[in-house]
């Protein structure tokens, strides 16, 4: 007869059993919240004629969303250390279930712009809730770097999906299930954190900076503001004005979190150059996969005639080699360290667009798309997994959520840069080039992947120059006082 095991190890099986459990709806969760960034694009033509929305209004449906979720990130990061990450967890995964059903019953142009902000202000608080209790689930040894590989290919997965839901949605159901979609999944995340997950928050002081507060939310959201309205022209006041503004104003944020005493984003959270790098690598790769996302979609759906939907699957073998890579990397990063993939992912990328400038209007996918598409799959996930490991690196629990949400809003002001860049140069190069409508569309869009070919080679540089950290530091097991990371 078996000897029935005792209560000691069992614990330990169970424990570990919810750990996995765990991963898989902060996941959940982080996808939502991506998925959310692109999943209306393809619903705005019809959305915009059903609703009645004017052109100047049209892009507020996508600018409401990112504007809400770069300006309080920080915030957000910061209420889930102090509050309890679970609690804002919960919270946030709620009032975005309600804000996406706001956007789904909307009849009004106003009350979708309005649910549309609600999700962004609620993104702000869940996507760094869901990253920190990720770090203080897995606080280190191996199955750390097997943690975080998913975690991380969920942004890239997430834009790319949404991408693919979205033009499914239009096509075949309505659009309005862009936005009812969230409620199963987020009612799902929140159950699923609220019987697996244990609470966690912040020791010591949990007293607000308000003016760091203040000055981060205004200068983000200036920043994010900014770049997108430069995507009608940068000499507009709306586009350079914001943007100077933006700049200026994260300027004092910096000097006000030197001197306060409990400050919104300790400056070595930010400054450690391991982190810096893994904040620099999302800047950019938001860029490039965001802004280049949309203009693969624009070149397939527009001169290639794709439906949105066949469109979405055409977009496929990026999501699906992004996601094998990101496995291949994870379990080969203690053998490589974190800087080779870092700085050799970045090529990857480049050449991904350097392919993609071959875009002319009688273009063929399987020749001109598709070794594109494969090459930028590899890259993001070679960047995708070191960078989420890197922005938690010896980050203390304390400071764990703040750290999550820089990450984010360093991907989510990229990508807003990417767009804004992406498209005043497809507009300039388009109206200047000659020959057929297509025809001239492909010059703009192939002038958006030498520009996006640029921004992409400049991490890898930066990942050689800032990255420091030894390959054994990742095959043993971390400190449960101060998070390292297994990468």
């Amino acid at each position: 007869m078996a000897t029935p095991l005792a209560p000691a190890e069992v614990q330990p099986r169970s424990k570990e059993k919810g750990k996995w459990w765990a991963l898989v709806f902060l996941a959940l969760a982080q996808f939502m919240v991506v998925l959310d960034g692109t999943i209306v694009n393809l619903a705005l033509p019809r959305l915009q004629v059903e609703m009645g929305i004017s052109d100047s209004t049209r892009s507020w449906v996508v600018t409401a969303y990112a504007l809400a979720l770069g300006a309080f990130l920080l915030l957000g990061g910061r209420i889930a250390d102090f509050w309890g990450r679970k609690r804002t967890f919960i919270l946030a995964a709620a009032g975005f279930a309600a804000a996406s059903l706001l956007g789904g019953i909307a009849q009004q142009p106003w009350e979708l712009i309005g649910a549309r902000a609600l999700q962004g202000l609620f993104a702000a608080l869940l996507a760094p809730a869901a990253l920190a209790l990720l770090t203080v689930s897995f606080p280190g040894g191996k199955e750390r770097g097997t943690a975080f590989a998913i975690f991380g290919s969920i942004s890239g997965v997430g834009a790319a999906v949404g991408v693919l839901l979205g033009g499914f949605l239009t096509d075949y159901v309505s659009w309005r299930w862009c936005f009812f979609i969230n409620v199963p999944i987020a009612v799902v995340a929140l159950l699923g954190v609220g019987r697996r997950v244990s609470e966690s928050r912040a020791g010591g002081s949990t007293r607000y900076d308000w003016p760091g507060v203040v000055l981060a939310a205004l200068g983000l959201g200036s920043l994010v503001f900014g770049f997108t309205n430069a995507e009608h022209g940068w000499g507009a006041p709306e586009a350079w004005g914001f943007i100077l503004a933006g700049v200026v104003l994260m300027v004092l944020f910096v000097v006000v979190e030197k001197k306060v005493q409990h400050p919104l984003l300790p400056l070595r959270v930010a400054t450690e150059r391991n982190r810096a790098a893994a904040f620099c690598a999302s800047f950019l790769a938001g860029a490039v996969l965001i802004g280049g996302i949309l203009f693969i979609n624009y070149y397939i759906q527009i001169v290639l005639g794709f439906a949105p939907f066949i469109a979405g699957i055409a977009s496929l073998p990026m999501t699906v080699v992004l996601i094998v890579t990101a496995g291949i990397v994870a379990r080969n990063l203690p053998v490589l360290g974190a800087k080779i993939p870092s700085a050799v992912g970045p090529v990857f990328m480049a050449a991904a667009m350097l392919w993609l400038t071959q875009v002319t209007a009688d273009g063929n996918y399987a020749v001109t798309m598709l070794p594109a598409l494969i090459l930028l799959g590899i890259g993001l996930g070679m960047v995708f997994v070191p960078m989420q490991n890197l922005a938690l690196f010896g980050v203390d629990k304390d400071d764990a959520g703040v750290a999550s949400a820089l990450v984010n809003a360093s991907q989510q002001i990229g990508g807003s840069l990417g767009i804004a860049l992406f498209s005043t140069i497809a507009a300039a190069v388009t109206a200047a080039a000659g020959g057929t409508q297509l025809a001239a569309l492909s010059a703009g869009y192939s002038a958006v992947f030498l520009w996006a070919a640029g921004l992409a080679i400049l991490a890898a540089p930066i990942a050689l120059l800032l990255i420091d950290i030894s390959r054994t530091t990742f095959s043993g097991a971390a400190s449960s006082d101060a998070p390292a990371v297994h990468l």
